[in-house]
């Protein structure tokens, strides 16, 4: 998700991670921005400061404590060592001062995204996304063209909350009772505890 309020410079790293093969949420205040945090889950957050109605310090802050760990990068005009300690100690993983080229922004993000990389664990089963190799109780698990996207997003997206649109992007005919099965299905397989969040989507708790 992309926080900025300019909207010349929001406009262009939009189009430019769209070129690049991201998806982009793109909102223009702080309130809006926490809004889509509860109906979606994110892999990515680049967030300006000083926006309207909550900066991004506070927002960083709220998420936090909310137990939303997703990677941060902040991106702000204010570049003095208060400002960039203040954005460590509210959570930022990575910070970018004004003006910069979108092509070092694209190059942060390329590189957060490499260091996520790394094997994932829940439950019974473990998920390796350098090679897509899934196994249950040490054991190589074979998925279909559903289950095995269904799975990468909610092993990659522990504590957050998955909207329908989400899911039903990966699914070839979506609807809401192909859903319910494909997440039955997903259960068993699984044996995950995977809550119905009514009217929003599914999350799986952090253990």
């Amino acid at each position: 998700m992309l926080l900025e309020d300019d909207l010349i410079l929001g406009e262009t790293i939009h189009e430019m991670l769209l070129e690049n093969g991201y998806e982009v949420d793109w909102v223009r205040d702080g309130q809006a921005a926490c809004d889509a945090t509860f109906e979606n889950g994110y892999n990515l957050y680049i967030f300006d400061i000083n926006v309207p109605e909550i900066n991004g310090f506070d927002l960083v802050e709220q998420l936090r404590g909310a137990d939303d760990l997703t990677p941060t990068i902040f991106i702000s005009a204010m570049s003095d060592m208060a400002a960039l300690s203040k954005g460590f100690k509210v959570g930022a993983d990575d910070y970018i001062k004004k003006p910069f080229y979108p092509e070092e922004l694209l190059l942060r993000i390329e590189a957060r995204f490499l260091r996520k990389e790394s094997p994932v664990s829940y439950g019974k089963i473990s998920y390796n996304p350098q090679n897509n190799e899934i196994k249950k109780d040490g054991k190589l698990l074979s998925l279909g063209d559903v289950q095995l996207p269904f799975l990468r997003l909610f092993i990659t997206n522990i504590g957050r909350t998955l909207s329908k649109e989400s899911l039903f992007d990966l699914m070839e005919h979506p609807s809401d009772s192909a859903l319910r099965v494909a997440i039955n299905k997903l259960k068993s397989t699984t044996e995950w505890e995977i809550q119905n969040i009514r009217g929003i989507g599914y999350r799986i708790e952090k253990s």
